[in-house]
């Protein structure tokens, strides 16, 4: 069975960025050594684009046992009612996009976001300096915790720059026109909203150039399944070896 290690594809250009970004987290990972040699909690990430299957790789991994930190629940953390970053987000766009609850209108953000660079730009700005200062400190209490490694979710990880933060990067990969199809047939969404969904993330292929690991969802979802299980054993083995725990 082939090495689930990607390895660079010849004549991209972009390939060198993504080896410094990984020679990066290599030398991160060496920084966080203890003094006996032993390496710190193992950081990976997750990532996917929309409807690549990635939110059924993290309930496998859940269900295995897995510490999984997601962005989505984090955001919702960010933004809560009474939080200087809602109040910060209600002074740019004003009042009308809470709920009566005093929520924040998850829908009516994205309205305002989802066609226009500048705001979706400006909202991330806002929001992902919290969302960072909440995975940290999950983080942490995994650490404490006792635990060999952690997941983070993050689907927008290569798009926010945040790739060199962890030791291993795995992506969740479909064809485009298959997660296109997934979209409009699971989520009733119509073809050219689906399809601005799909473009307003980096290309796949632009991704693959900076992961560790891939996992292909071409097939059924018990292969999907598999495929997940397999690289979670693989996760657990590197971060035994890591930390020099031994089962």
């Amino acid at each position: 069975m082939p090495s689930s290690v990607m390895r660079k594809v010849e004549g991209d250009e972009r390939t060198s960025p993504q080896d410094d970004r990984r020679n990066g987290r290599c030398l991160a990972k060496a920084r966080e050594r203890s003094e006996n040699g032993a390496v710190k909690m193992l950081k990976v990430a997750l990532t996917g684009n929309v409807a690549s299957g990635k939110s059924s790789v993290v309930r496998c991994w859940r269900e295995l046992g897995a510490v999984v930190v997601e962005s989505d629940d984090l955001a919702r953390r960010a933004v809560a009612p009474g939080s200087t970053t809602l109040e910060t987000i209600v002074e740019r766009w004003g009042p009308g996009i809470l709920l009566e609850s005093g929520e924040l209108d998850r829908a009516a953000m994205r309205d305002v976001v989802f066609l226009n660079a500048e705001e979706r730009r400006a909202l991330e700005a806002i929001i992902h300096p919290e969302v960072e200062r909440l995975r940290t400190a999950a983080f942490d209490d995994a650490a404490r915790s006792g635990a060999e490694l952690v997941v983070a979710d993050i689907p927008l990880l290569f798009e926010v720059g945040l790739e060199g933060e962890f030791d291993l990067v795995v992506l969740v990969d479909a064809p485009e026109d298959v997660r296109r199809e997934r979209l409009v047939r699971d989520r009733g969404l119509p073809v050219g909203t689906a399809q601005r969904m799909v473009d307003s993330q980096w290309p796949t292929e632009r991704k693959r150039q900076g992961v560790d690991i891939l996992i292909e969802n071409t097939g059924s979802l018990a292969e999907l399944e598999g495929r997940a299980k397999e690289v979670w054993s693989e996760l657990r083995l590197r971060a035994k070896a890591s930390s020099g725990r031994h089962s």
